[in-house]
This record gives structure tokens, C-alpha cells and sequence, in this order.
């Protein structure tokens, strides 16, 4: 355990999370989602929900503030449900920076991001796509002598 670090981010994750860059993709999938299908890294975080993964991801992790959007929704057939509005919420991103896709255009979209994190989230389309922004130095951090 670490201070200051969210319970639910595992040394799996941390340090797959580490290894993304600026404007690289990281994938939040349901556990229906053929996340291992695409070849990329995949953190399983069984018993955990997309939108409680989401919310540990962002106390680490930016989302991308550059051009277009940085948090894809995979979009369901008819009303947006429940998870939905959840995982939006979670990623606590600019309206302007989020939008949707439907479902075969969320799984080309996945097959290009660099990791996946598979949860125990078992509504449908609880799935996000979010591109990681630019991680900058807190302002308490001072420099060493």
C-alpha cells in the first residue's frame, strides 16, 4: 500500500499506466469485452465496476486537454443507460472532450489503444476509451538541492 495512491490501482496497473504516453489510449472494458482479441495489454481488475476503475485511473492519469476527444463512449441501442452517465462522470472530462461510439467502431477504436483494463463490471456497454494527457509536476513538488 502506498500513500496517497488510490487502493483499487494494483502495481499491474500502475505501471502499465506509467508506460502510456501522451495521446496513447487505454481501453475500460466490461467483463464481456474481448479485450485479449486485440493483442495489446490487458490489467484484469475482477469484482471491480468500469465506473469504479475509471475513478481510481484519474488520480493518476490526465486526460488528453489537445485536440478532439480524449473520452470515447461506446454507445448503446437506444437510451443512454445507467453505466453510461456513470462512466462519463467518472472520467470527469469537458463535455467538449467526450463523445461516442457505436459498438464496432468502439472495438476498432480498442484494437488500436495500448492497453486494456478488464473489470468485473457486468452491465452491457459499460466500456470507455480514454486518451492520456499530459502529466505535469504537482505544484508542491519542489526541486532537490
Amino acid at each position: 500500500m502506498l500513500s496517497g495512491i488510490h487502493p483499487m490501482l494494483t502495481a499491474d496497473l500502475l505501471a502499465a499506466l506509467d508506460r502510456l504516453g501522451h495521446g496513447d489510449e487505454l481501453v475500460v472494458a466490461d467483463a464481456n469485452f474481448p479485450a485479449h482479441r486485440f493483442g495489446i495489454e490487458v490489467v484484469e481488475l475482477a469484482g471491480i465496476t468500469s465506473p469504479a476503475a475509471v475513478v481510481a485511473i484519474r488520480t493518476v492519469m490526465p486526460v488528453d486537454r489537445y485536440e478532439g476527444p480524449a473520452v470515447l463512449l461506446m454507445t448503446s441501442e437506444g437510451d443512454e443507460l445507467p453505466v453510461q452517465r456513470e462512466l462519463l462522470d467518472a472520467a470527469a472530462a469537458p463535455a467538449e472532450r467526450t463523445s461516442s461510439l457505436e459498438r464496432f467502431a468502439f472495438y476498432d477504436r480498442a484494437a488500436a489503444a495500448r492497453l486494456a483494463i478488464r473489470t468485473g463490471e457486468v452491465r452491457p456497454y459499460g466500456n470507455l476509451i480514454l486518451r492520456k494527457g499530459v502529466v505535469t509536476a504537482p505544484a508542491s513538488w519542489t526541486p532537490a538541492d
